[in-house]
């Protein structure tokens, strides 16, 4: 699984809208690539996970509440791997491993969702702004259903607005007339909340 990934295959979008044959396979491969993004950057997070772990700079924020640096991170779901590094002579280059941190929400991996922040103790290191190097397997293990699902109504969307180069599908003589809005369905948009968060790691 590649970080930013499909989230579905081109034979689950044809068997999903019906598509008989391959001449529409360019077409398809398109709008499953375009509903995949578009749910990214709705979810602001993606459902892929890096093959290997990779190290990543994150930008701390003091915590007078929880006594610690809080450090907003990319979806972590797994322990494997992950090393956490400071700066702490201002040199660029993070030399100093912490071992006292919390990966949160605490109760993330019980409900099948990933670690968002890290949690270090203000006792354990003196901390610069930005930098927290952080090695991990980003992502997730695997694509939710839901997304999956949000994924076919908005790929079968992008591929009906073929035939409707001025936004509107069906008849209204018939009651079928649909208005393929610029944003996302709103049954996707529906899907895909739960999901969501509040911003991008940086």
């Amino acid at each position: 699984m590649g970080w930013a990934r499909d989230y579905v295959t081109g034979g689950e979008l044809t068997a999903h809208t019906r598509i008989g044959d391959t001449a529409d396979d360019a077409q398809v491969s398109l709008a499953i690539a375009t509903a995949s993004r578009a749910i990214d950057d709705r979810c602001k997070r993606q459902f892929g996970r890096v093959p290997v772990a990779e190290a990543r700079g994150y930008v701390p924020r003091a915590s007078r509440a929880r006594s610690g640096w809080l450090v907003p991170i990319d979806d972590l779901m797994t322990t494997t791997g992950l090393l956490v590094e400071v700066d702490t002579d201002g040199d660029g280059i993070a030399e100093t491993v912490v071992t006292g941190y919390t990966l949160r929400p605490t109760n993330a991996v019980s409900k099948g969702r990933p670690w968002t922040e890290l949690l270090i103790p203000s006792a354990t290191v003196p901390l610069l702004a930005g930098s927290v190097q952080v090695t991990g397997l980003w992502g997730w293990p695997g694509v939710p259903d839901s997304i999956r699902q949000a994924c076919l109504l908005q790929a079968s969307r992008l591929l009906s607005r073929r035939d409707a180069p001025f936004g509107v599908a069906g008849s209204p003589e018939t009651g079928s007339e649909l208005r393929l809005l610029a944003r996302l369905d709103p049954d996707v948009a529906v899907a895909v909340e739960p999901y969501r968060r509040r911003v991008w790691a940086a």
